[in-house]
């Protein structure tokens, strides 16, 4: 995991620093440095463009260019007080130095020919440090070098990328205390139990309820995610269903067409977890109220997540898993606050439960934890179902005995690199069909590797 810090407690860990401000710049600039040589393949006739601030973002920038210069690299620095050109161009480099994450205002970088490649120090100039909104004009990194830890707005749109190729470079700074962090592949296999040599299919039982008439195949999405990530058995529960829908290896659990609610948890004792609202369709909410009665680690999903619904999370005495993208984030009445982070902290504590929202990059919030940065999403998610499926991915997991934030935490990875290895095009049965891949890859077992 590495640590993510907003710029607010990024400052305070450069004013508790007790190294001198300039031996702290000068490390930085070293770093920006070495980074540009390897973007330009050498020294040797090389032209450099630095955008200067006013600040020690511009301060990094024009140690860097004495480094290179010292490196026969020809530098020319536009310092942004003096006002600066409508274009760059006629140089192999452009490295950004104008503002770090402490900008409040909007910025306008000059525009830079095509083929001439960008390294920003810290983020692009004129992204917001702690939303990753744009402001102004921010130009379009190859590369960023950030240092000591991440910030927000690497890792939100449109800041991630508008980022490029994002490098952390320890500096000898102390941090501490931070609100987030982001997940690595190894954090996946950390969290994953291997399965015991004595496994048998009710240790992970699991339960979907979910599915209407038209909208069958999102609770068979689940449940056949929920299967290949490791539930030993998976019921399927739909309204007014015949118990013979979904895969051919789930179980059909048949429920009246509406008034369903009790019969929804019956026999629950003999399962481990519990998915509700994939496909349901709205009229069945009423009916989701007894869902939340039930012995088991509750996962809340699609049509499921409403207002009223969540009034009651707090009180469940199981663990809930509550999974909204943007739209069910407003119907739940989620805090519209453009610091994601601190939005999705907020609505974990009202509620006591871990939230997933759902996005290119995914947060995962859980009271009293930093929260967890999914950031390997990508736009090829934005297709119907796929939301189906990570709703599944952390059912299985939750019923296999992973601590709800893990679980979903781990479901979130495993869901963006399932899309990684798909086609072009991807559906969402693309992205089950290479859970397996994930998993094997994420044990170093033969498989597919992750790219």
């Amino acid at each position: 995991m590495i640590p993510i810090l907003t710029p607010a407690a990024m400052k305070a860990v450069d004013d508790a620093a007790p190294e001198p401000v300039e031996e702290l710049i000068d490390r930085a600039a070293r770093a920006v440095a070495r980074a540009a040589l390897e973007m330009m393949g050498g020294s040797y006739g090389r032209r450099v463009a630095v955008v200067a601030g006013p600040g020690n973002n511009g301060a990094d920038g024009r140690v860097a260019s004495r480094h290179l210069s010292r490196r026969g690299v020809r530098c020319r620095i536009y310092e942004v007080a003096d006002g600066l050109p409508d274009r760059i161009g006629g140089v192999d480099l452009v490295i950004d130095a104008a503002f770090g994450t402490g900008l409040t205002r909007p910025f306008s970088f000059p525009t830079v020919h095509a083929g001439i490649a960008v390294l920003a120090i810290d983020i692009p100039s004129g992204v917001d440090g702690l939303t990753g909104e744009a402001m102004g004009s921010p130009v379009r990194a190859d590369r960023t070098i950030t240092f000591a830890a991440l910030k927000p707005g690497l890792v939100l749109e449109p800041g991630r990328s508008l980022a490029g190729e994002v490098t952390l470079v320890d500096i000898g700074l102390d941090i501490a205390g931070w609100e987030a962090v982001a997940l690595e592949p190894g954090d996946l296999a950390a969290v994953l139990p291997p399965r015991p040599a004595d496994d048998h299919k009710w240790r992970s039982a699991a339960r979907v309820i979910g599915g209407s008439t038209s909208m069958t195949g999102a609770a068979c999405l689940a449940a056949r995610s929920a299967q290949r990530v490791g539930a030993g058995l998976v019921q399927l529960a739909l309204p007014g269903g015949t118990g013979n829908e979904g895969p051919t290896e789930a179980v059909g659990h048949p429920l009246p067409a509406t008034g369903w609610g009790p019969e929804a948890v019956a026999g629950a004792d003999r399962l481990q977890a519990v998915l509700v609202g994939p496909g349901l369709g709205p009229d069945q909410v009423v009916s989701v109220g007894d869902v939340l009665t039930v012995d088991r680690p509750l996962v809340i999903d699609g049509d499921a997540l409403q207002a009223e619904i969540i009034k009651a999370v707090s009180r469940r005495r199981n663990p809930t898993i509550l999974t909204p993208h943007d739209g069910e984030w407003v119907r739940l009445g989620g805090s519209l606050d453009p610091d994601r982070i601190k939005a999705v902290n907020a609505l974990a504590a009202a509620t006591g439960a871990v939230v997933v929202r759902k996005g290119p990059t995914t947060l995962i919030g859980a009271p009293g934890e930093p929260v967890r940065v999914v950031t390997n999403g990508s736009a090829a998610l934005a297709t119907a179902g796929t939301g189906d499926v990570l709703a599944g991915l952390i059912l299985g997991l939750v019923a296999r005995g992973l601590a709800p934030v893990d679980a979903a935490s781990a479901g979130a990875q495993i869901h963006a690199a399932a899309a990684a290895l798909a086609p072009d095009g991807l559906i969402a049965g693309d992205l089950i069909d290479r859970i397996p891949a994930v998993l094997a890859s994420a044990f170093d077992r033969p498989g597919r590797g992750l790219s």
